[in-house]
């Protein structure tokens, strides 16, 4: 059976030994729905390794089981959305193409920030892709494919493959389910080809995990007497938003521990951070756990030092002792 693979699981950056028998041109689907898609694309490319991307855990069991009936090895699923993966994940001028197909399109203006086309994860997408590497998109939204063309074609590393912005027909594509279902409801594809062009870009690296964040604090109180007090909080720290959900007691051990959800623009994690008693009279230490699989980025940084910050806050004799926190 697979190893379910996790933006929570991966290095950061990817490294390609960890998940498959050798390095080789990488190409990655966004979304994959069942994987058929998926499928065909390792298939039709044995010289390349193929990832893709998907917030289904559904969509993720489908297309592992393909994968291990087929006994292919050049491709694997991963859980993550795009941005993560984007962010973390790739290096710049890692991956040989970008295939996107029916990107869900928001349809409310509200909700058009969540549209996976738009102009950072377009931009994170150009730079990732390798010189000469092409970004294939497919939608059978009208709207969409005009929000998306005006995107593309204001990239300026990107090149255009056709004479028009899209085109309604691609010789030898493999038809996905969703798309063979549009075409019996009369919806035609739209479909983009860019080209990587030699236009410089920016190339932001990934980000990558910070030492596990941590502080030391002093207070009178018992981790009971913590957590009688504790009520839910949100805040918001150099672009992450913090939210500490609920609180638990261990009363025997003297240990408290806090959930989290922490919403950073490039990832969103769940977490628990604990409070345990440290050896020295009255001391805590206040700390990211491993459960969840939280990883150590910035926003989690902040969590640690908001639910420090609060615990100190509570009495007088309380106060923080050091903090071992990225600024």
């Amino acid at each position: 059976m697979l190893t379910k693979l996790s933006i929570l699981n991966l290095s950061w950056p990817l490294n390609q030994a960890e998940i498959f028998d050798r390095a080789r041109p990488l190409i990655v689907e966004i979304g994959f729905g069942n994987g058929d898609y998926l499928i065909d694309l390792a298939e039709a490319n044995a010289d390349h390794n193929i990832i893709g991307l998907e917030i289904s855990s559904q969509s993720m069991d489908k297309a592992e089981a393909k994968i291990e009936r087929r006994g292919l090895s050049n491709v694997r699923p991963i859980h993550s959305r795009a941005e993560t993966a984007l962010a973390h994940l790739l290096e710049p001028e890692s991956v040989a193409a970008f295939h996107i197909n029916y990107p869900d399109p928001w349809f409310k203006k509200r909700h058009h920030r969540r549209r996976l086309i738009k102009r950072d994860t377009v931009d994170l997408m150009t730079s990732r892709l390798t010189a000469g590497g092409v970004l294939h998109l497919a939608t059978d939204i009208s709207d969409y494919a005009e929000y998306a063309h005006e995107f593309l074609a204001d990239t300026p590393g990107l090149s255009n493959q056709f004479d028009r912005p899209w085109v309604n027909e691609l010789k030898g594509r493999f038809h996905t389910k969703y798309e063979e279902k549009g075409y019996r409801q009369g919806r035609s594809g739209h479909f983009f080809q860019y080209r990587r062009n030699a236009h410089p870009v920016s190339h932001p690296p990934p980000i990558k995990e910070l030492e596990m964040p941590h502080l030391f604090l002093r207070s009178p109180l018992s981790a009971a007497e913590i957590v009688e007090r504790f009520e839910a909080s949100r805040s918001e720290a150099g672009g992450a938003h913090i939210a500490v959900l609920r609180a638990y007691v261990n009363p025997k051990r003297n240990v408290a521990i806090f959930e989290v959800v922490v919403d950073e623009p490039s990832i969103e994690q769940r977490g628990v951070i604990a409070l345990s008693p440290r050896p020295e009279p009255e001391e805590y230490i206040v700390k990211l756990t491993g459960i969840g699989h939280a990883r150590p980025t910035y926003g989690m940084h902040r969590a640690v030092e908001a639910v420090g910050g609060w615990v100190a806050g509570l009495d007088d004799g309380a106060r923080v002792l050091e903090r071992k926190l990225r600024d």
